[in-house]
């Protein structure tokens, strides 16, 4: 398959596949998708014309085992994410998985042992996008010394879009449809562990400010299933200490920042809806952007990176399922600590 034509099946073609990863996929040299499967027949159906794709299925089963398909997408919420992965991985199949990884930390476990079962096979979860321009930047100087010692991290996610009592339930507050994942959590986490140590223990609480919302699917009230506001605080490997600020119903809320504080100088990552590095260091007057060069600016190359991964021309840098495991494990204390009123241990014990 080093120069062969990779046969895509896509299951799941929602947003994030029509945004990103079908362009993506068809930005790559020799790579095809030939399958896609959807929740209902009519939309599989409608995004195979769309997309000019020729073949579809109804059971994601049928796509999985069929013997032109080389590699998976999975599109879908996270409720199916470890099943199919599992299957596919069994099939013979590559894996891209849509992120969240998994509705919780033994599903994640589940499908890493399945990938270590194949290591001739190619397995990645979608990554966070955020942080990429500048990540080069990021680890260069942290590397170099610029905070000294770490000593607290601040990771706020903060925005409005479920204050209002009107807005529709939504597959994300589904804990049936996403598990234990909660607002921004997973995507800032991920981002923050790039470049920090892991936590070694989390201390959560967690609200539904608004804890019933109309299904738009059948009209009915329902009670929400996940948080629309979370707060943490973590110790990170080494002692280094952070406090985590997620919200859906912070008016005029800062958005999403990962702000790094050392004994020498501080990093503010202002993430959305900029992109902003800031950085000082003692004997600055203040916080000054750190300017990032073209040539070190990164950006969306997930499904090259997958490709390039099946070729044996790279690896899985953005996202392994190791760092999967790492992220769903985090979410999934938050989720226990909120709940038993106490600190939760990091790594936790299957």
């Amino acid at each position: 398959m080093s120069d062969g034509t990779i046969r895509i099946g896509i299951i799941g073609l929602g947003g994030n596949a029509r945004q990103m990863h079908v362009p993506g996929f068809r930005a790559c040299e020799n790579v095809e998708i030939t399958a896609v499967c959807n929740r209902r027949r009519e939309s599989t159906e409608s995004v195979a014309r769309e997309f000019g794709i020729p073949r579809t299925f109804e059971r994601w089963e049928d796509l999985v085992g069929d013997r032109e398909v080389d590699a998976v997408l999975i599109g879908t919420w996270p409720y199916l994410h470890c099943p199919i992965t599992i299957a596919a991985l069994a099939a013979g199949k590559h894996v891209m998985t849509e992120a969240r990884m998994a509705m919780n930390a033994a599903e994640a476990s589940r499908m890493l042992e399945a990938s270590r079962a194949r290591p001739d096979l190619v397995a990645q979860v979608v990554p966070s996008p955020l942080g990429l321009r500048a990540h080069r930047i990021v680890r260069q100087r942290l590397g170099a010394g610029f905070l000294g010692e770490l000593r607290e991290v601040v990771v706020l996610g903060c925005s409005d879009h479920l204050a209002g009592e009107t807005a529709p339930l939504g597959w994300r507050q589904s804990a049936e449809l996403s598990g234990v994942n909660m607002l921004s959590l997973g995507i800032l986490h991920e981002t923050l562990i790039r470049w920090v140590p892991d936590p070694v223990s989390v201390l959560a609480q967690t609200e539904r400010f608004v804890p019933r919302r109309t299904d738009p699917g059948s009209g009915a009230e329902q009670a929400v299933g996940t948080p629309d506001s979370v707060q943490v605080l973590t110790q990170i490997a080494g002692g280094g200490r952070g406090v985590y600020h997620l919200s859906g119903v912070t008016r005029f809320g800062p958005g999403m920042h990962l702000h790094l504080y050392g004994s020498e100088g501080t990093m503010k990552y202002e993430l959305h809806p900029h992109d902003r590095l800031m950085g000082g260091r003692i004997g600055d007057p203040g916080l000054r952007e750190i300017p990032v060069p073209p040539e070190q600016e990164m950006g969306w190359r997930v499904e090259a990176e997958f490709i390039d991964a099946i070729r044996g021309k790279g690896r899985i840098e953005f996202t392994a399922f190791e760092t999967g495991v790492r992220y769903m494990q985090f979410t999934e204390a938050v989720a226990q600590s909120a709940r038993l009123g106490k600190a939760v241990r990091l790594p936790l014990q299957n």
